[in-house]
């Protein structure tokens, strides 16, 4: 069955949190929110879609005519009775390096705090939810895996699509590309100087360099040196730089499992998977995410399929209406 293309609302703020943030991006933010159809104001579960890194919340509605929007998918899911109604908010956390992984960082800004104290109130303000889930992909789905980690209580549910995890794999090898671009462009803002200035912006040698420069602001922060971050690695002779390495891995979901055992326990669901060949290698990322969890006694749920890291947002039919259900009973 087709579906025509409803329009999501559109709701913007003034955040206060993103006040003064490194990077000089915009405070004025904009949400997308679905609501399921024939809505008419009554209480419903509320899910926050985190997009992957290069993209943002409203590239979660575009429609393709090779697909579906999430819009679409949802609409499809709630009318034939494979999900009971939903709204979802998709914000737009897009920076100056390319995306987000939605947590505060004096190098990108304080996004979670943006998420949960500004985000989250307005559309409670706006609409009756009842509870709380969230849902992202790739650096989104990073961001789904530990918010509820630092965040106990908003959300009581998560599902976590490649998300990012395991730096070791998943980081490291997109180092030597970076050091080369960096080291052959002058500096890291020299090379983001550049990169902003190409007509180009999606090859992936760029969006290798864009990302791994990225993390770094994200997790080694270093506002004191004109860079605003510390890189793992030397761009003079390539030597590793453990001392930065251990800030990076601090921030590994894998390793976050210990810290924050109660608060994942204390969720309805979580749910992980991953594609067999994903071309970050997050398949494994998944795999040590799931250990460590069963380790530490986290019921969840983790699955693999087989497909690549790209054109995966089939996925959210799995993971959607295990959420929905879970907030709801």
């Amino acid at each position: 069955m087709v579906i025509n293309q409803r329009h999501p609302d559109m709701l913007s703020l003034e955040s206060r949190a993103l006040i003064g943030n490194a990077l000089g991006d915009p405070t004025t933010r904009s949400t997308w929110v679905y609501t399921p159809p024939n809505y008419r104001g009554e209480p419903v579960v509320g899910l926050l879609a985190l997009a992957g890194f290069s993209g943002h919340g409203p590239m979660l509605f575009n429609q393709d005519p090779l697909g579906e929007s999430l819009g679409n998918r949802l609409d499809r899911l709630i009318l034939n009775g494979t999900c009971p109604p939903c709204l979802v908010a998709a914000p737009d956390c897009f920076t100056r390096l390319g995306g987000n992984q939605y947590i505060d960082s004096v190098g990108t800004g304080a996004y979670a705090s943006h998420l949960v104290h500004e985000v989250v109130p307005a559309i409670e303000g706006r609409y009756q939810i009842t509870k709380w889930g969230i849902v992202g992909k790739s650096s989104g789905g990073y961001g789904a895996m530990v918010l509820p980690m630092l965040h106990p209580g908003i959300f009581h549910a998560a599902a976590n699509h490649s998300g990012d995890a395991n730096f070791e794999l998943c980081y490291l090898p997109d180092a030597l590309e970076t050091l080369d671009q960096v080291r052959s462009a002058g500096g890291p803002q020299a090379w983001l100087a550049k990169f902003w200035a190409s007509s180009q912006r999606r090859t992936p040698k760029q969006i290798k360099t864009l990302g791994f420069l990225a993390m770094a602001a994200h997790y080694s922060p270093n506002l004191g040196i004109a860079d605003g971050f510390d890189l793992p690695f030397s761009l003079e002779t390539g030597q590793f730089r453990p001392d930065v390495w251990e800030r990076w891995h601090a921030w590994d979901p894998v390793a976050m499992v210990s810290r924050y055992t109660k608060e994942l326990r204390s969720l309805k669901l979580l749910f992980i998977d991953a594609g067999t060949n994903d071309e970050y290698g997050l398949h494994w990322g998944a795999r040590a995410l799931s250990s460590a969890l069963n380790n530490h006694g986290v019921t969840h749920i983790h699955e693999e399929f087989i497909d690549g890291h790209m054109n995966i947002a089939y996925r959210f039919e799995r993971s959607i209406p295990l959420l929905v259900n879970a907030l709801a009973s």
